[in-house]
């Protein structure tokens, strides 16, 4: 023994050996070199050695021709006969490989894998190796320890949302994976319709139907005045509804938000105006100029191309699916014929559009210039052709507006006397001799007609005294209350009916902004991990930025906009742009960007 013992500590030691595939790390000290038959059998359950007893080879019927079992077929039929085991064997080693199924394992790794496999089906979901984590979801891809398919769904999901708090890669195929289910299995399509993909899909459908909607008003104001000059610009007088629809839409696929930006929050109707009518230019520019339409230039062409559901999965079913067909959303449909799969969707850059981003900005940076903004962004070179679109329509917006901004006039309220003073003499060169003998001139009240019949008084003057034995007397009749009480008071009528409505829309001056500051209680308004983002992107450090992007456990788009909007307050614009080369803090405002970083 000790002979033997001395064998394998020499081979143990050699270099030569150790760089062979007999000695890789999947080998672990925990696990015996040499065991005898009857610690074999104390080691393995014997319900291990009748799955590995599935062969791979399956002879044919009756003495007809046999065949061999592919892999996925394998492990789905060692998957049912193992589908409700148990075992409680702990494993603490670690389980790499590729396309991972019960074959790739050693019996040490078998027993840790159904052990741990036993406390997630409990509700218990611990970290382990990933490859063990793979298999799970083929098993529930495969339907191997599930009811049905919606129980199927269920525990999918329910597990891939634990699990990639430990490792966050697991979202690149389980999220394809959870949309291949639901096609296959003809669930109700909402279930996976927070998806960023079914998310991106549903901004493009909204845009193309709003863009037709647009393109159908322009055809419309073109027909009318087919001689309107290029100058002139589009879709005026605007349509506030319809260009914040399409200017949404616009901007939720870009990766430029003029929206969110400081001139578009300030201006709105500005934004959204041109915004929609260089959309519906450019629409027209690409129509003329380009192979491919503006959609498919800026996320992809759709087409009809074969599709393998669960790829990069092991995935195995002994029924041929029957023929049909899955609409996910407007963009992307599904269809299986003869078992074999097809999918109809854009095929393209299912993210934010750079190309868009930079029509985007290129408005927004000329709508401040040509509106002398306080705040005007940094130039960049951009094609002629856009240059041209963008000025043109700016410059249609700003000439419309003025030309139908709402009037101010002055009323000069000093001159209200010398208004009623003409009034009144006015009024008594009208007055017959008897109506000037009954009824004094009252220049305050010179606006208000004199029309009593000779000898009666004014309703709201008191009856004229007489003596009692005077032959001019005569009873005239108290004027009722009411006539009194309702009759206006000249001045105050003028002014309500002209002043008043003369100014009852005029809008009113806006307050001073203040600077915005921080927080009273010193609070930063970025978390620790933004923070370290947004200070490795001022220094180029990628490799940073993207520890911190790891760190903060989510996608780069929104953890940009999260930063965005946080910084909103203190700079009052966009900090942080996707420029060709990816996100990167605006120039103008890294002054303001380090000092914040520098209170941290």
């Amino acid at each position: 023994m000790a002979d033997a013992q001395d064998i394998i500590d020499r081979l143990m030691n050699d270099e030569r050996f150790q760089r062979v595939a007999r000695f890789s790390n999947k080998v672990y000290a925990d696990e015996p070199i040499l065991t005898t038959g009857r610690q074999m059998k104390t080691y393995l359950p014997d319900r291990y050695r009748e799955m590995r007893a599935i062969s791979r080879w399956q002879p044919g019927r009756e003495g007809g021709q046999g065949r061999w079992l592919s892999e996925a077929e394998l492990f789905y039929r060692q998957g049912m006969f193992m589908a409700d085991f148990e075992d409680d064997c702990p494993y603490h080693g670690t389980f790499k490989s590729y396309y991972p199924t019960y074959n790739a394992m050693s019996d040490r790794q078998l027993r840790g894998y159904f052990t741990w496999r036993a406390a997630v089906r409990r509700g218990t979901i611990e970290e382990t190796s990933l490859s063990f984590a793979y298999v799970y979801l083929y098993e529930l891809i495969c339907g191997i320890g599930v009811e049905g398919a919606a129980d199927g769904f269920g525990r999918l999901s329910s597990f891939w949302r634990a699990y990639r708090e430990f490792s966050p890669e697991i979202d690149r195929f389980a999220r394809v994976w959870l949309q291949d289910y639901v096609v296959y299995h003809g669930l109700d399509p909402k279930l996976v319709a927070d998806q960023k993909g079914m998310r991106f899909d549903r901004a493009v459908a909204a845009l193309i139907e709003v863009q037709t909607e647009a393109l159908g008003r322009a055809g419309s104001d073109a027909a009318r005045a087919p001689r309107r000059s290029a100058k002139q610009g589009t879709l005026l007088p605007p349509d506030p509804k319809l260009e914040g629809r399409l200017a949404h839409a616009v901007d939720t696929l870009s990766t430029y938000r003029i929206l969110d930006g400081k001139f578009g929050r300030e201006h709105p109707e500005a934004a959204c105006h041109v915004v929609t009518a260089v959309w519906v230019q450019l629409h027209r520019y690409y129509d003329k100029h380009r192979k491919a339409g503006i959609i498919e230039s800026m996320f992809g062409e759709s087409a009809e191309l074969p599709y393998t559901m669960f790829a990069s999965a092991v995935f195995f079913d002994p029924v041929r699916h029957p023929d049909t067909e899955v609409a996910l959303n407007p963009l992307c449909h599904f269809r299986c014929k003869d078992g074999l799969w097809t999918c109809d969707r854009l095929h393209g850059s299912r993210s934010r559009s750079a190309k868009l981003g930079e029509v985007l900005r290129t408005i927004d940076r000329s709508l401040r210039n040509a509106s002398a903004y306080p705040h005007p962004l940094k130039d960049e070179k951009i094609p002629r052709y856009l240059e041209q679109i963008v000025e043109r329509e700016v410059a249609a917006w700003l000439a419309w507006s003025e030309a139908h901004a709402p009037r101010h006039i002055d009323i000069d309220l000093s001159k209200l006397s010398g208004i009623r003073a003409v009034a009144a003499e006015t009024r008594e060169a009208l007055l017959i001799d008897e109506e000037r003998e009954d009824t004094p001139i009252n220049h305050d009240d010179a606006l208000v007609p004199n029309y009593a019949p000779a000898g009666s008084t004014r309703a709201d003057q008191p009856a004229k005294e007489t003596a009692p034995g005077s032959s001019n007397a005569r009873p005239v009749p108290p004027a009722p209350a009411s006539n009194a009480a309702a009759r206006p008071d000249p001045a105050a009528a003028f002014e309500a009916q002209v002043v008043g409505g003369l100014y009852a829309d005029a809008p009113q001056p806006a307050s001073e902004p203040t600077e915005p500051q921080l927080a009273p209680d010193g609070a930063h308004p970025l978390t620790p991990a933004q923070q370290a983002y947004l200070a490795a992107l001022c220094a180029g450090d990628t490799a940073a930025a993207a520890r911190a992007l790891d760190a903060a456990n989510t996608t780069e788009d929104l953890f940009v906009d999260a930063i965005n909007e946080a910084l909103f307050d203190l700079i009052g614009d966009t900090a942080i742009e996707f420029g060709t080369a990816g996100p990167e803090p605006v120039e103008d405002y890294l002054p303001d960007i380090e000092e914040l970083l520098h209170h941290a």
